[in-house]
């Protein structure tokens, strides 16, 4: 067990305390994208690590995003050029880790000349400075040098490039308005965001972590130079000590409240709590690309082909208060969304359309920016150590820059303890992503030969959500009888074992929202269905 610099052996005092082995070296609280990603670099360096989470892995902003990693085009138009080349950078990286929960996706930026946008932004001042007569446009020119400096920041060497489409001849242009004759094409990325933070945890844990769920920390104070933390396990109620050398605060939403509440260290460090919601509808388009719309109030929405037969629209930006408020897409956010994207695509889309919403809550770093908008992506990690044992605070980020943080993180950290083994995590895959970037199809079609009862939507869904591990799910099965009870929508008994046993899951909703997406499927009955048989197991 490595011992941090700066801390002090605590000999005799330690033995009387407590059993050595209650003592971790670093203890997270959050388990989401950060607290996971976190507790898997450090556990790869040899650290011991516990994570407890209070709910369900990703239960929060974790599971709520927009499913892109993507460099951040729009945020170019306030400066964030690392933030932008980090993120850029990291697309192919974690392609590589991960090609079964993601892969590459082409946008569509649609462009017409009357176009009028918000003027507050650091470019559009800018321009206005510059060039006043060209308030409020972003001319095809500033596009276009956007587009070559996203395509050029990260090194890409994966991702196509930028091109320009005549709408009027292809198949993109036919679901858009007719004044749009103009677009251009570039390349981001699709992520499934709550499997993301699943498979690092499944991967901390195969290297030695302890991952904690529905585990809630009540208390944690400083003792000499160590942490005691104090949790409950919510399903049990019992309650427990454990002894850590250094504590990681990443409870994303509830990261002031901690440093608050729970810690009670002093913290001039804020952070600013928005709120992105997204409406999901019918498939709006037959083609596989994303439109990228630009509204006049400086925002940006995406309009994305979601689980086969839906479209995903978002997202908004609105301050939010509180975060023991859960988070909803309101009337106000449906009807805004819905008017945005129907100043773009020749069917109006309205609310009756909406077959199921969802919102999350952004903790963005408080820069003391003017709007939830213009405030900033990127992440802060601050140490507190004037009381002893240090604490790590972390504000702000980016699911596309997970991995990064988490290794900005462990240089925070190697301070503490100087044995520390340098980075790892480049394109090392995740459970299930030992396959080539353009693997899939070919995993998919040797899933249905190896396992003929399967359709192809079936299969699609397996090697998409667990990659080569599907085999490790289907086992010796011959037939459909073999995987168990069917719960619907393709969700067997054998599956949700595995759900259970190795992915964290305890209730229906961890398994049809975050572990998947089947609750889109599934009737109320058999939901219900589903929870009796897992409360019962």
């Amino acid at each position: 067990m490595l011992m941090p610099s700066k801390l002090p052996l605590l000999g005799n005092r330690l033995d009387m305390s407590s059993d050595s082995s209650q003592v971790t070296d670093l203890f997270i609280i959050g388990g989401g994208i950060n607290g996971c990603g976190i507790a898997r670099d450090a556990a790869g360096r040899g650290l011991s690590v516990t994570l407890a989470e209070m709910n369900d892995l990703a239960s929060a902003t974790s599971s709520a995003s927009t499913k892109l990693f993507h460099g951040g085009l729009r945020y170019l138009e306030f400066f964030e050029f690392r933030l932008v080349r980090e993120a850029l950078i990291e697309r192919e990286t974690l392609l590589r880790a991960m090609p079964h929960i993601s892969w590459p996706m082409r946008f569509v930026l649609p462009y017409h000349a009357d176009m009028r946008f918000d003027s507050e932004t650091p470019t559009s001042r800018l321009l206005s400075t510059v060039m006043p007569w060209m308030r409020g446009r972003r001319p095809a020119w500033l596009i276009r040098l956007g587009l070559f400096l996203y395509d050029n920041l990260g090194g890409r060497k994966i991702l196509p490039g930028t091109r320009a489409l005549n709408l009027r001849s292809v198949p993109e242009g036919a679901p858009l308005q007719d004044k749009f004759e103009t677009a251009y094409e570039y390349s981001d990325c699709w992520v499934e965001d709550s499997r993301l933070v699943v498979l690092n945890a499944r991967d901390a844990e195969a290297r030695g972590a302890k991952i904690r769920v529905r585990t809630e920390v009540l208390a944690a104070r400083r003792v000499d130079d160590m942490w005691h933390i104090t949790i409950r396990d919510q399903q049990s109620g019992e309650t427990e000590t454990i002894l850590a050398k250094m504590l990681i605060n990443a409870g994303g939403p509830w990261v002031g409240d901690i440093i608050q509440t729970k810690i009670h260290i002093n913290s001039r460090e804020g952070v600013r709590l928005v709120r992105g919601s997204h409406i999901v509808t019918p498939k709006l388009f037959d083609h596989d690309k994303c439109y990228f719309f630009q509204g006049e109030d400086g925002r940006i929405i995406f309009a994305i082909p979601y689980e086969q037969d839906f479209t995903l629209i978002g997202t908004t930006d609105q301050d939010h208060s509180d975060p023991s408020e859960r988070p909803v897409c309101t009337e106000a956010e449906q009807e805004y969304l819905c008017a945005f994207a129907t100043k773009y695509f020749k069917k109006p889309v309205t609310r009756a359309d909406i077959v199921w919403t969802y919102s999350g809550v952004r903790p963005l770093y408080d820069d003391g920016a003017s709007s939830a908008t213009a405030a900033t992506r990127d992440y802060t990690l601050k140490v507190d150590a004037t009381g002893g044992a240090p604490v790590l605070n972390v504000f702000g980020g980016k699911i596309t820059t997970y991995r990064r943080l988490a290794e900005s993180a462990l240089e925070k950290i190697g301070e503490y303890f100087p044995d520390l083994a340098g980075p790892w995590t480049a394109g090392v895959a995740l459970p299930g992503g030992d396959f080539p970037v353009d693997g899939a199809p070919d995993l998919i079609r040797q899933v249905q030969t190896d396992y003929p009862f399967l359709t192809e939507a079936w299969a699609h869904r397996l090697v998409r959500a667990y990659g080569t591990e599907a085999w490790d799910i289907l086992g010796a099965a011959k037939d459909q009888t073999d995987l168990g009870e069917d719960f619907g929508a393709t969700l067997t008994e054998t599956e949700l074992v595995w759900l259970m046993d190795k992915e964290y899951a305890r209730t229906a909703e961890d398994v049809i929202w975050r572990r998947n997406k089947l609750g889109l499927r599934l009737s109320p009955e058999q939901i219900d269905r589903l929870d009796d048989w897992m409360t019962n197991r």
